[in-house]
């Protein structure tokens, strides 16, 4: 499948399909704890370039992040492992205006970010943890771009999918994508047919086990 169409679906399809599909297929990628950070954020999806903040170290975090965006493709998402750390900043406006200038898609942060207002003006997702007022100067250091990091407990790596909304975000290895999104799909379709069914009168517990939602499970571990 090639990527323009892998971007389409995942802007089409939930999270939480996308979610169902990961588990039915056995592959973690639900970081806990980070959400859309105002309340009409938009949903963003893309291919990764990740970003390692340390609590210490010689690398500006500034100039780190900057460089981060540069090297990244238009299309790609900014995604930030700072250890869930909601006390320190780690991104902010003159970022996000970069990042989007560059043509990156939006940013997911394990960690807190301030200028919000700038990003909600730009219409540039943000998701994270949390917020902050603070600068990011001189209270952490870069290490590295474009190398695997976690975030909320789950591994990224170059190149993997996200999709972000207000449900949550997602993580899809690069090369199962379109294995997800197939079984996504199934996900959607079943729910859809129980919700056809109930409106047509049929009993909720009933129209649930003719659609066989229980078994999409098997079907995209298959």
């Amino acid at each position: 499948m090639a990527h323009a169409d892998i971007v389409r679906w995942l802007m089409e399809l939930s999270t939480c399909n996308l979610s169902d599909a990961l588990d039915s297929l056995g592959i973690q990628g639900a970081p806990l704890g980070i959400g859309p950070l105002w309340s009409e954020c938009g949903k963003t999806a893309g291919r990764a370039m990740t970003l390692r903040l340390v609590p210490e170290g010689s690398e500006s975090p500034v100039e780190g992040t900057l460089r981060a965006i540069t090297a990244a493709e238009p299309g790609d998402l900014l995604v930030i492992d700072h250890q869930g750390r909601t006390d320190v900043n780690s991104f902010g406006g003159i970022a996000a205006f970069t990042a989007q200038r560059r043509g990156l898609l939006g940013v997911v942060i394990d960690g807190a970010t301030r200028d919000l207002e700038e990003m909600r003006e730009m219409n540039f997702p943000a998701y994270g943890k949390g917020f902050i007022q603070q600068s990011v100067r001189g209270r952490c250091a870069f290490e590295s771009f474009g190398e695997e990091i976690q975030i909320g407990g789950t591994k990224v790596t170059r190149g993997d999918y996200l999709a972000a909304d207000e449900n949550g975000v997602v993580v899809i290895p690069g090369e199962r994508a379109e294995e997800v999104l197939q079984a996504a799909r199934r996900f959607y379709e079943r729910e859809e047919r129980i919700k056809r069914e109930i409106a047509a009168g049929t009993d909720p517990v009933e129209a649930h086990r003719m659609a066989g939602y229980e078994t999409v499970k098997s079907e995209a571990g298959s």
